[in-house]
């Protein structure tokens, strides 16, 4: 198995997060962690709330990260499919995030995870910073 196609692990969103340019960690209310570009959060762990909870037992997810996603499409995309561990709740309806629970992120690949945050940053960071990122990424061929 490649580095890329590893399962991914809770410690993975938080290397990646703060591997992408110009970000910071703040603590939220509850202390859970919540990474930034330019002020605007695009990963935060979120606390246990009733809108999000196991089905059989009523008992709050205390494991949910949020990852801003670009477009209501791209969410879409990815929550629509039974099997995938991303999903959302009424509370984050008409907003651009996905939720997944830790539990479930080894569902993931590293490869998988790592082009989510990175569509996360991309779509908080402004115009100048993703640009630049993007250019460093896939820089022009001679």
């Amino acid at each position: 198995m490649t580095t890329g196609s590893r399962r991914a692990r809770v410690s993975d969103v938080h290397a990646l997060a703060l591997g992408m340019p110009h970000v910071t960690q703040v603590d939220g209310p509850a202390g859970n962690p919540v990474y930034q570009v330019g002020g605007k959060s695009f990963v935060f762990f979120r606390n246990a709330r009733p809108d999000a909870f196991d089905a059989d037992t009523g008992e709050r997810y205390s494991d949910v990260i949020v990852f801003w996603v670009p477009s209501e499409s791209d969410k879409q995309a990815l929550v629509q499919d039974p099997d995938s561990p991303f999903f959302t709740t009424k509370h984050f309806d008409g907003h651009s995030s996905v939720l997944v629970r830790g539990s479930r992120i080894g569902e993931l690949t590293l490869a998988e995870l790592s082009e989510v945050i990175q569509d996360a940053w991309l779509s908080r960071a402004s115009r100048k910073r993703a640009t630049d990122w993007l250019a460093a990424q896939h820089p022009p061929s001679d």
